[in-house]
């Protein structure tokens, strides 16, 4: 299981600098709008420093971490959901993604154009999501008159599906996200298909430049009225300089950590990542040997045999029981003896709760 987010925003907010900085592949990120026309892809390893414990201490071959899929997709404008700019092809795109990184640039400088001639962080976002909610109005509306025919001749399904997109239209037409809308478990299917862009976790990328007039640092009400925006919807953020995490990026492993501490660089890569985990309620278990160390991606809550299929599908059929330890454990005593002699290695059933961090064996 991997994770995919899709970087949108504005144009000229710094999201392909962003993806440069966290793939270290070379796309467009010029001085003007619209210079992203196709989506970039990337795959970029979650950093978790347990992987590199286990793998020294099984004397692996190789350390295979988790991933995530970062796609760069170009800036949406005021009107893309009419295809305003490149719009619908831009929309089309953050459909394929499993959430939503929204960059919001919270910084001054006269030298960087900003597409609406003043730097708003509050009304970027709000424009980006305005967009957002339009396109899904557009698919939901769409979707109603489709299921007439079925609901007049009083088809269960329909009705169901029905009931609740009439509900998520009416949010819509609020100003709401669908991800708002209280769906039951029977209902939570018949909308999913309709792969809504306001039904996807959201999280904020608030783009600073180190030197620069940021409006985290001078108590601007832009900045207040940006945050308060972002947490009464739920969503995270967190803050990051995309120019000098690309910059970063370029230097010796042993200079990174000594230059944020000079330049005052907070938040960072590593941190978006980890939110993007968050917001999709994932977790992270291992399996390791002298083959491999292996970090795999399964949901918060899963049993021993719905984790298993992040290896294979035949694991949640054909299992039978999974020997597990916790790997702060194994790498706490040094070996799977010693964590068996303190008790710390259990055996399992199907209905074990795989939580994060467990390093698993499983038996099929």
């Amino acid at each position: 299981m991997s994770l995919s987010i899709g970087i949108v925003g504005l144009p000229n907010v710094g999201k392909s600098t962003l993806f440069n900085a966290i793939t270290k592949k070379s796309v467009p990120d010029e001085n003007y709008p619209f210079c992203t026309i196709d989506p970039s892809v990337g795959i970029v390893p979650v950093p978790d420093g347990r992987i590199e414990q286990l793998a020294t201490l099984s004397k692996s071959v190789k350390a295979l971490p988790a991933i995530v899929e970062f796609t760069d997709i170009a800036g949406l404008v005021k009107g893309a959901s009419e295809g305003e700019g490149l719009g619908n092809q831009f929309l089309s795109h953050i459909r394929e993604v499993d959430a939503i990184c929204e960059v919001i640039r919270i910084f001054e400088d006269s030298k960087v154009i900003h597409v609406h001639n003043e730097v708003n962080p509050l009304s970027d976002a709000m424009v980006i999501n305005y967009e957002l909610v339009l396109a899904d109005l557009a698919t939901v509306t769409k979707r109603l008159v489709n299921l007439q025919k079925d609901v007049k001749r009083n088809d269960k399904d329909a009705v169901k599906e029905h009931n609740a997109v009439l509900r998520i239209e009416a949010a819509l037409k609020d100003g709401k996200f669908a991800n708002q809308v209280e769906l039951t478990e029977e209902e939570g299917p018949f909308v999913k298909h309709l792969h809504l862009l306001t039904s996807k976790p959201i999280m904020y990328a608030l783009n600073k430049k180190t030197g620069g007039t940021n409006l985290d640092e001078t108590n601007d009400p832009r900045y207040t009225d940006l945050i308060n925006y972002i947490e009464e919807r739920g969503c995270h953020y967190t803050k990051l300089d995309a120019s000098s995490e690309l910059e970063i990026n370029e230097m010796d492993e042993s200079d990174k950590e000594s230059f944020r501490t000079e330049m005052g660089i907070e938040g960072g890569l590593n941190q978006l990542i980890l939110k993007g985990y968050e917001i999709l309620n994932l977790i992270t278990y291992f399996t390791t040997g002298e083959t491999e160390t292996r970090a795999w991606t399964v949901t918060r809550d899963s049993t021993a045999p719905e984790a298993g299929t992040a290896i294979h599908t035949d694991f949640k059929e054909k299992f039978i029981r999974a020997e597990i330890v916790a790997s702060k454990d194994l790498i706490e005593h040094g070996s799977y003896a010693a964590a068996r002699e303190k008790g710390l290695v259990k055996v399992v059933g199907k209905e074990h709760i795989v939580q994060d961090g467990d390093v698993i064996e499983f038996r099929i």
